[in-house]
This record gives C-alpha cells, structure tokens and sequence, in this order.
C-alpha cells in the first residue's frame, strides 16, 4: 500500500511521504523512485537498492557515513570547492563582464538562450570539477532565480550519488535609497538596514525576526547558506568594512550575532526545518583591528594588529555570539577566516601568516579549544599569488607566497580548513591529496578528507537539499519581498535612523519649502578598479520628497533645508606609498602618528607602514563645503544635515553650523523622510563613538572599543556610543542601561 500521494509541476515531481519526509525529482530526472514499507524514496545512486544516505528515516550522520563510503577522492575533492561569484541576470552579461558566462560558447546577448539556463562555466564547474558549492550574486527576480536553482539541481541530481548543491549569497537584503516604499506593494526582496544599521536598533530580537524572514526569502530564492553575518567587532573606526558590522562594542555585537545566527538557522519545531539557511559567520578571529584602517582584501592592509592587547575580546562575538544558539541549531554552520595576518598572535608556532593558514588560530583554537566542529572556509582568493597589493581581485596568501599553491592547499587543510572560496577547479586540490599521502600517508589523508566531507554535507543534509531541493517559481515570487515582509524591513528601518542634534527643528512640519543641494563627488576608483568620473547628483529622489514638502531650487524661498552628505572616503595606499585613513572632511595632514608601523614584512618593498606628514583629501571633501554654503545662504534657517555613516565620522567641522543632524545606515529615503517629518520618532543609539578630532582616532588602539575622545555638540550632549535623542531629548531607556 502506497503511503504518500504524488504532485506534478512545471519541472519537477514531488512525492509527500505520509508522515514522512516529502521528497522530489525532476520532470526529467533519471533517479528512480523506491518504495520500502510503501514509502518513496530517492534511488540517487541508481543501483536500484535503497542506501542509507537515501533513507530519510535515518539521521543525518547515518547517512553521510554512507555516503561517504561511497565516495572517491575527487568527490570530496570538489566539495571543498566555493566557486567563484556566478549571477542570474541579462544585465552586463557580453563579454569580459564581471561574473558573466557562456552558453554553448556565446555570450548571452548573442545565444538564444533564456536567463536561467545553466552556463557553460556552471556545468563544467558542476561535472569536470565536482563542485556543489556555488556563490549566488546579481538575480533579476525571484522567479528567475527559482528556475534557475532547479536547473542547477536537475544538473547536479543526474550525475553520479546525485548531491545536490548548496547555493550562497552575500547578503542581498539592503536598501537602494531612492526605491519608493508602497505599503502592500511588496517588491523585489524585503529591504533592511545594513547591519550596522540593525546593531543600532539596539534590538536582538529584530535582528532574530531579520533573520527568519530573510531565511524564507534566501530559500524562495534557492539559496540555503548565507555568507554572513559579519560578526568582526569593529574597534578600528577607519576601517572600510565598518558598516557591515554590529559595531565595536562587545556585548553588543555577540547578541547580534547570536540572533542573526539563530533567525536564519532555527526555523523548525527545535532545530532545522524546510526554511533554515546555514550561517557563515565571519571574520575568524576577527578582522576588525586593521592597522591605521587599512582592509586585508589588499595587500597594503594584510596586518591585523593588537596595540593594546585585546586580541581575546575579538573572539567573544563567536564563541559566545554565533556559536552559542539558543534555540535549537547550537552554532552557527560554517565559519570564514578573515585574510589578515593576525600580527604576533600565534603563541604556539609565532608564525605571521594569513588566518587560514594558521595552525594556532585555526586547528589550537578555533578547532580545539572552542570545540567548534562546523564548516571552516577560506575567504575568496586566499589561497592565489599575490600579483599586487593594491588590487582587490588579487590572491591574498600573506605569509605563504614562497610555497606553491598545493602546499598552501595542504597547510590550509591540515590546520583545519574544509572549503576554498573562489576556487572553481579540483585538480589543485587533487595535487594537494597526492602531496600529502606522500608525506603523511594515503590512510591519513583520506581521514582527513572525510572529516571535511563530513561537516560539508552535514550542512547540505541540514537543510533536507537531499529530499527536495525544488521550488515552484510562482511561489517564490509570491513569497519574495511580499508586502508583509517589506513592511518588517521598513519599520526595522525607521528604527534604526539616529537622531544627535535637534534645535527644535524637528519634526517639521510637512508641506513646508524644503532646499536640497547637489551634492558634488570627485572622481575615484571602485574595489574592482573601475573609475567612477567626478559629478554633481541630487542626493534624493524629488518625487519622492514632494509627497512630504515641496522642493525649491532658491535656498532664499526654502523654509528649511535638507542636506545629505556620506562619511569621508578615502584610502590608505597610493601609488606604492602609504597614507592615512580619514574620518573628517578638510584635507588632513597626519601629526602625532606613529614614527614606525607596529607591523612589518622583511619581504616587502615598505617595511615601515607609517605615514606621518602625508596628506590625503576625501573624494566627497565637499560635502563640508555644501554644509557650510547652505548656512551662509540660509543663515536664519533650520539646516538638517543627513549623514549616511559608513563610520564613525567626525563631524566637528560642521555641527556647530546646523540645526538638526540625524545618521542613518543606507535607509530608504521615505524612511528619513518618516523622521524629519514626525510620522516616526527617531530611537535609534550610536553603536560605535563619534570621536572628537583625527588626533584622537590617531591615538586610539587599534583592537581597543570606547578608547576616543568623543565629539560633544553645542547643546552639551556627547556623542558616545549608545547616545540618541527623539524628539523631547537624550534617550535614557533599557537598551541604554543594558548596553552602554
């Protein structure tokens, strides 16, 4: 007697077992259906017997001891694999395009293909190199996405034990300003503060509710392991990658990143469920203490250092955040080691090389002491040569550049890591195996092959990809930024703009005559290297603004003015010298810096890093300037200053010249809007310290939180960390007393 009924659909069969798992082929599929006590099952490995890794009455590791019995080297070879980033989109997709492929050789703009057929890189990733692990960037759509998730798992269903892919993303959840917020019109995807934005909510449990949401979107989607969070406790405040934390505060930041963790994973009745999504948190053991601001993606900032001794405290986030759950999954699935040097750490071997690399931080803590047994992943290209150091798209094997690139696979895997980001192709990894059966034995290393194997599919397993990877594209985009979704992601923005100064300017009253400036941006370069030329743009969408006051051109008519500016931009290595990093507007010329760089490299052609005297100006230096011109033409009126942080930024140039200034994180226009006007009250704190001048962010320790001199403002308020004002004054709540 049949125990389970039978659905079809556009492109795949699904069979709802009775009180059992429900599982699903495809149309096409050449994996047979088994029946056992009338049950169906998935016969993935064609031999006509029902395996136990395709029962799935069984547990999880049951079934991946047998499926890795069934297994050869070069499978559990491709596994380790994290491809490169693949996109789903008819955008830049011609030739030399970043992230695009071929179809039977062509271009997409020439083949006569649909968007979410599998590319000629897809496949041969997919068949020549084993891989499963497959990196999701730019999608047009939902549906689009969901199509094309199915046709990855068709592929990967036919080929030999048939396991199905795990597809990632970087987070995708983030908004575009000026994209107009409709209540109950739903949209692409829900749109969310960025982290550092959700971090200044103060609220964990919407950073939980954040994170079951975007787990049911990433599923609709078909992806099931999220790049993310970004759990690096933000000490340095120049550092480039600032807003993508929870900031530099430790309670903070390891409540954060407990939430984010379990919303994503915890979806079922105690654990995982048909709508968890893996979480990687990164950067072990924590990237946030870069020397003078500079970013490990390149070359010039590969040390990460520790001044004051605090190189514990940037483990708290993940051992007693992300690896912590309270609710069923126990610890975030997989982790990523930042690229930095983490400079004089190692107390075992005193080797300053790049974490992935390292014995002491991989294999003595992160394996041993802190127990974790998940999924250890390089960040992308760590494991490539290094052609220059000022290039984002370079390999990045700090400390390691003299062994060839199967030794440096072999140090990775022998310290503890599982998987290779960016790497699309096996035979390196093959090379690898070969080398170290060479010294260390064939046995031994093929233990050590299975025990990767065995965390990677435990992550595959966990979210039942093995049953039913299929989704119905009508459904994800239905479910996808559904209007229910989008209003979670709104308020959750609102909550999270923070008001600093109010000279009883706010809120103002809607209809008024409000004054914009252009904002005017000199020409810089892009991570990828591409030139942005210099330009004047209006900073809001008109259209979008006239819905709440009426926008004038002549600052003479305007009863108030709205002026919205970024955080200074600048980098910290030019034209084979180094520069200082800066927080202010004006050119700043570094004094008081250290004479010698705390980190050195005998191998490089700059040893001392240090850049005493150097000047560097800010791209959007003017900004500062349209402040201060706004005043001057506007000298009895409230000018409100909007400033969209991606750090700390010190804003003593200028806030003694303004009424009204308030921080947002990427927000939405209409959400601002929603403050300045009075449809919402700001609540909003700082999670990080506005510091005073660029003297004290010069003299604070690199790896050290709430060190600077904080900015205070004409009305005597100090702009500390958990510091926001609404409307009646300074904020003095639960969060305030919990956190600061």
């Amino acid at each position: 007697m049949k125990k389970y009924t039978i659905e079809t659909y556009n492109d795949h069969i699904i069979y709802r077992n009775n009180n059992g798992a429900t599982i699903a082929i495809a149309r096409d599929s050449e994996v047979d259906i088994i029946e056992d006590d009338g049950y169906a099952f998935k016969d993935l490995d064609g031999n006509g017997i029902l395996d136990p890794y395709e029962d799935w009455r069984l547990d999880y590791e049951t079934r991946i001891d047998n499926l890795i019995e069934k297994m050869k080297i070069k499978d559990i070879a491709g596994l380790m694999l994290y491809s490169s980033h693949m996109s789903v989109t008819v955008e830049n997709t011609g030739m030399g395009a970043f992230f695009a492929g071929t179809y039977g050789g062509k271009c997409y703009d020439d083949s006569d293909v649909d968007i979410w057929e599998l590319t000629d890189q897809q496949k041969e990733f997919i068949v020549k190199d084993y891989g499963r692990h497959i990196l999701l960037t730019q999608v047009d759509y939902a549906e689009i996405s969901a199509m094309w998730s199915n046709g990855i798992q068709s592929f990967c269903e036919r080929q030999r034990l048939g396991i199905p892919a795990n597809i990632s993303s970087d987070p995708r959840h983030t908004a575009s300003a000026n994209t107009e917020y409709d209540a109950g019109a739903g949209g692409d995807i829900s749109i969310w503060p960025q982290p550092l934005g959700l971090a200044a909510t103060f609220d964990s449990e919407l950073v939980r509710t954040f994170g079951k949401i975007a787990s049911k979107e990433y599923r609709a989607i078909g992806v099931t392991t999220a790049l993310s969070p970004q759990i690096d406790l933000a000490t340095e405040p120049r550092w480039s990658r600032f807003s993508g934390t929870f900031g530099e505060n430790t309670k903070l930041a390891t409540a954060m990143a407990e939430a984010y963790c379990d919303g994503f994973q915890t979806t079922g009745t105690g654990g995982w469920g048909s709508d968890s999504v893996n979480a990687m948190v990164k950067h072990w053991p924590g990237g946030g203490s870069g020397e003078a601001g500079r970013d490990a993606h390149f070359g010039y900032g590969k040390f990460a250092v520790y001044p004051g001794n605090n190189f514990d405290e940037h483990l708290k986030p993940f051992i007693d955040g992300a690896f912590k759950l309270t609710n069923g999954t126990n610890y975030a699935s997989a982790v990523m080691p930042y690229y930095t040097i983490s400079y004089n750490q190692d107390k075992k071997n005193h080797d300053n090389i790049a974490n992935a690399f390292s014995e002491y931080i991989i294999d003595d803590l992160l394996r041993k002491k802190y127990a974790y047994d998940g999924v250890v992943c390089s960040d992308w290209n760590v494991i490539l040569d290094i052609d220059q150091i000022d290039s984002f798209l370079t390999g990045k094997s700090f400390g390691v550049e003299d062994l060839s690139l199967s030794e440096r696979y072999l140090k990775a895997l022998l310290v503890g890591v599982d998987q290779f980001g960016g790497v699309n192709k096996v035979e390196p990894i093959m090379e690898a195996y070969k080398l170290g059966s060479e010294k260390y034995g064939e046995t031994n290393m093929r233990n050590l092959f299975e025990d990767c194997a065995r965390r990677l599919l435990r992550n595959i397993f966990r979210c039942n990809l093995f049953e039913n990877p299929y989704l119905n594209p009508q459904d994800s985009d239905f479910l996808v930024g559904c209007p229910e979704h989008m209003d979670e992601g709104y308020v959750a923005q609102q909550k999270s703009i923070i008001l600093l100064k109010n000279n009883e300017c706010l809120p103002m009253q809607k209809k008024k005559k409000v004054y914009i400036p252009k904002r005017r941006i000199h020409e810089s370069i892009d991570w990828f290297g591409r030139v942005s030329p210099a330009r004047e743009e209006h900073p809001l969408d008109f259209k979008l603004v006239e819905k709440y006051y009426e926008v004038v051109e002549d600052p003479s008519l305007a009863d108030f003015s709205i002026v919205c500016i970024d955080s200074p931009k600048t980098v910290g290595y030019k034209d084979g010298e180094y520069y200082p990093i800066s927080l202010q507007y004006k050119p700043y010329t570094a004094k008081g810096t250290r004479i010698e760089s705390i980190a050195s490299d005998k191998r490089d052609k700059v040893v001392n890093r240090s850049y005493e005297g150097k000047t560097t100006v800010p791209t959007n230096s003017e900004d500062l300037d349209i402040i201060l011109e706004t005043r001057e033409a506007m000298p009895d009126k409230p000018v409100i200053v909007v400033l969209n942080a991606a750090n700390p930024t010190i804003v003593k140039e200028f806030e003694d010249k303004i009424d009204g200034l308030l921080v947002h994180f990427s927000a939405q226009t209409q959400a601002i809007l929603d403050c300045i006007c009075g449809d919402f009250e700001p609540q909003a704190l700082l999670p990080f310290q506005m510091p005073k001048d660029m003297l004290t962010v010069e003299q604070q320790a690199e790896d050290v939180a709430g060190d600077m001199e904080c900015h205070v403002d004409t009305a005597g308020n100090v702009y500390d960390f958990a510091f926001g004002m609404n409307y009646t004054g300074v904020i003095q709540d639960e969060r305030v007393n919990k956190y600061k």
